[in-house]
């Protein structure tokens, strides 16, 4: 029986949609839509067609065969995918006030996250007082104040990664995700296993599950919404469940500053300025909670993903290792490079840059939604369009990366590419680079998020010899070159290498620059947040 009322309403819900929707609204005078892959059915229109994971892949696909633009449907609403930089900056950045919200995710926006995560949220004044906080706390005036505690986060991983090669993950995790707890809460992570730690790692995970495109049917029929949970609709539970975990654990930390606030032993940190201008940041206390969580989920993931990519590079591609080495001893010889040195480690910079645009951590980017009609070089996109930026699509346009498949750092260093931007020590920069997303919606980290993948790339190869494992018969290990992840932020799965120090005075450099750099923290504090308690207790040195 309960099958039969299933089919009857889906039956119902088609007829829904189509009634709905139609054919869309009719472009107007003078323009047409864009064009559209073939194939589509109706009322799911190109629902089939579109795989579960690395989307943006067949999205390039269409580009290729179709133009910078196309036009796809999925039960009537209407899609469009982007994928040439011009036309991102075009409209996502010159229209950012058409083009700067969000099309509203029922599961990940609503049951997941009740409406509060600024990088779901539309183009609403909350988000605007959200984001506002968030430029306050990121600007470049202030992100430079941050680099002592990059530095001392960054001498910790190396002295790790030196020590255990095999846990190099953990050692970026923990680097990404203990630098912004110390700039949040203003607290450390010891080990990068803390409860508090995994717990938001969780979050982090289930957010790019839900969120990811086509994993629920309600994202794409929200008349969904309305079926009775029980039985029909488990979806919310889930949603409702995850929600009450990740806002206690974003309440509970929030929380804690506020008692160190009001006992007079609270460090610097995101929240405790929130605490202390409130009348500055108007946020309710679950805004400002989430603002700060957004910025840890952001932080954590987006870096470390970089690096990973940076590790699999270096292993496939060992001339950019001895390249980047001959740059770092020129520069700064045997002592360990400085944020002080990045204006004259262009190689370095190139290297990373690089890896950004040939592996982009968000491949397929963060749909923008479109806010009202809109016409572009003749076509015509209906108000509520959803517009995908195809970062995949976007870092291999020929006119702007030749060959672009290739991983070629100098297309960043030598004038005869189109990319090439003088002088050197300003250029290759990773300001607003399309990797960090586009317009009013650009990644709110960006300043911070350069500045660690300056400084991690240039320590690890200054102290690093990085070669491929070998196989019980001693031949080399080539790790695949695209096997990645998946959801928002993609990362290459776990791969084997050999890593080694390139001198036993550079492993012994390292081991005193992070056993000084571990006596001056200002900041010895562990914690643990379970059940939304905390306890604290001076660390040793």
């Amino acid at each position: 029986m309960a099958s039969l009322w299933v089919l009857a309403l889906l039956a119902v819900v088609s007829v829904a949609v189509a009634v709905t929707h139609g054919r869309g609204k009719s472009p107007p005078r003078g323009s047409k839509l864009p064009p559209s892959p073939r194939y589509g059915l109706p009322i799911i229109g190109h629902a089939l067609q579109i795989p579960p994971v690395h989307s943006w892949l067949k999205f390039k696909t269409w580009t290729d065969e179709l133009g910078p633009i196309v036009r796809f449907r999925i039960f009537g609403r209407e899609n469009i995918v982007i994928s040439t930089e011009k036309v991102a900056n075009d409209l996502l950045r010159e229209r950012g006030s058409r083009y700067s919200s969000r099309e509203h995710l029922v599961m990940a926006s609503e049951y997941l996250s009740n409406n509060l995560r600024p990088l779901l949220l539309g183009y609403s004044d909350r988000w605007r007082r959200g984001r506002k906080m968030m430029h306050h706390l990121t600007m470049v005036n202030n992100a430079n104040s941050y680099q002592p505690m990059q530095s001392l986060e960054s001498k910790r991983m190396l002295y790790d990664l030196l020590q255990d090669p095999s846990r190099y993950e953990l050692w970026f995790q923990r680097y990404a995700s203990g630098l912004i707890f110390r700039l949040a809460y203003g607290k450390t992570i010891r080990t990068g296993e803390e409860s508090h730690v995994q717990e938001i790692i969780k979050v982090n995970h289930n957010l790019e599950r839900i969120a990811s495109p086509g994993v629920f049917l309600v994202d794409s029929l929200p008349i969904l919404r309305y079926l009775p949970e029980w039985r029909l609709a488990p979806f919310k539970r889930e949603g409702r469940r995850l929600h009450e975990v990740e806002s206690g654990l974003f309440r509970a930390l929030l929380k804690d500053v506020e008692a160190e606030v009001e006992a007079g032993t609270a460090g610097p940190s995101f929240a405790r300025t929130w605490l202390e201008n409130k009348n500055s940041f108007p946020l309710t206390e679950d805004e400002a909670s989430y603002v700060f969580g957004t910025l840890f989920e952001a932080g954590t993931g987006t870096t470390a993903a970089a690096m990973m990519s940076f590790m699999l590079v270096i292993v496939l591609f060992p001339q950019w290792q001895q390249a980047m080495w001959d740059e770092l001893d020129e520069v700064v010889g045997d002592r360990m490079p400085e944020f002080e040195d990045v204006p004259r480690l262009p190689t370095c910079r190139a290297v990373i840059k690089e890896v950004l645009r040939w592996r982009p951590v968000t491949s397929g980017g963060v749909p923008h939604q479109l806010t009202e009609d809109d016409i572009y070089d003749g076509y015509f996109f209906p108000k509520g369009t959803t517009v995908h930026a195809n970062q995949w699509a976007i870092h291999r346009d020929p006119e702007l990366y030749p060959d672009g498949d290739t991983f070629n750092p100098d297309r960043w260093l030598n004038p005869k590419y189109p990319t090439f931007r003088e002088p050197l020590t300003k250029y290759p920069s990773l300001q607003n680079f399309s990797s960090f997303g586009f317009g009013r919606r650009i990644c709110p980290g960006m300043n911070i998020a350069e500045r660690s993948l300056y400084i991690i790339p240039a320590r690890v190869m200054w102290a690093c010899r990085i070669t491929k494992a070998k196989d019980a018969n001693g031949a080399d290990i080539t790790p695949p070159s695209y096997d990645y992840t998946t959801g928002f932020n993609a990362q290459p799965k776990p791969f084997t290498f050999h890593l080694e120090a390139r001198s036993e005075q550079r492993r012994l450099a390292v081991e005193e620059a992070w056993r000084e750099a571990e006596k001056e923290d200002p900041l010895a504090w562990t914690a643990d947040y379970r059940s939304g308690h905390s306890s604290r207790g001076r660390v040793k040195s």
